[in-house]
């Protein structure tokens, strides 16, 4: 048999900052199973105030698809944050399951926006000692386009 389905509109008055957070960043959930909507997906937005650096963290076995709405994303990833890039407003970026990353806002004025999907509904965030790489403080390096 049938069931209808319907179209869900989330408004921004009920985006839930109480989902798992990591310093320097703030996380809005959107679309989530905990606000009533039947998905396999989590969705929602993801910012930084300018000059914020956020700690080195993973999302388990989720992975993550991000849009950057706004401002200059520096990120580090890899076991020992070996590897950096640089995504601006207009980009997309992919981060696989279990990869340690950060992000940094290097502007002074602009802050940073990503509408983020994530593989699974709910949300999952480990935040990771600082300890974890050499230099967890150094923001990505810029890269050209």
């Amino acid at each position: 048999m049938w069931t209808p389905m319907s179209v869900r509109i989330v408004r921004p008055d009920a985006f839930d900052p109480g989902t798992a957070q990591t310093n320097g960043s703030q996380r809005l959930a959107a679309v989530t199973r905990s606000g009533g909507i039947e998905t396999g997906l989590w969705g929602g937005l993801f910012s930084m105030e300018p000059g914020a650096t956020i700690d080195v963290h993973h999302h388990g076995v989720q992975e993550t698809i991000a849009y950057v709405l706004e401002g200059v994303s520096h990120l580090r990833w890899g076991q020992h944050g070996e590897f950096s890039g640089v995504a601006r407003a207009g980009d997309f970026l992919h981060i696989p399951a279990w990869l340690p990353h950060m992000e940094t806002n290097r502007s002074l004025d602009t802050p940073v926006r990503w509408v983020v999907v994530r593989s699974t509904p709910e949300p999952i965030v480990v935040n990771l000692p600082k300890s974890i790489w050499d230099n967890p403080d150094d923001a990505a390096s810029d890269q050209s386009r």
